[in-house]
């Protein structure tokens, strides 16, 4: 029985992979879950302006905020589980993570993009295939849009679009 990372930022995703290890545990698989949460850190701009105890009520509520539905979803099944926040790099913290707590593997849930889209831009999931000594284990979403499918970033797409669009 496996000992899982779960990185759950509270996307419809992240929440998929939630439900396949609630699954798992279900079967049998699972006999534990860390359920992690990872914040961008402040500019060094905006972390001299405010003191550290707003900042880390910040990362907390946002924290909370984000795994409320994972955590209720664990619960409703009766996963056990601890919950586990970070401030940082998100592919750092979630390696780090998965070392320190002894983790079998990692289960992200990941939105089905290309392998160009992926690599533009620059995706958490490929970070962790690459910095990951434990195995991940990507549960994928919905076929993403059509631009996304065939590599055009939606950023990119609007940008084309607005430069287009100001051109003529």
């Amino acid at each position: 029985m496996a000992v899982l990372l779960l990185p759950c930022d509270g996307t419809p995703n992240a929440l998929r992979a939630v439900r396949h290890a609630v699954d798992a545990f279900r079967r049998g698989d699972v006999r534990m879950v860390h359920l992690l949460n990872v914040q961008p850190p402040f500019s060094a701009y905006v972390a001299r302006h405010v003191s550290r105890e707003l900042r880390a009520d910040f990362h907390r509520e946002r924290a909370d905020e984000a795994l409320g539905e994972a955590r209720l979803l664990l619960e409703a099944a009766g996963v056990p589980h601890h919950v586990h926040t970070d401030v940082g790099d998100k592919a750092r913290c979630i390696a780090d993570a998965a070392h320190r707590l002894q983790c079998d593997r990692i289960v992200i849930g990941t939105a089905r993009k290309s392998a160009l889209v992926r690599a533009v831009e620059n995706s958490l999931t490929g970070q962790l295939l690459e910095r990951c000594s434990v195995p991940v284990e990507v549960i994928g979403g919905p076929p993403a849009g059509a631009l996304k499918r065939v590599g055009i970033p939606a950023g990119v797409g609007a940008g084309v679009a607005l430069l287009w669009v100001g051109g003529s």
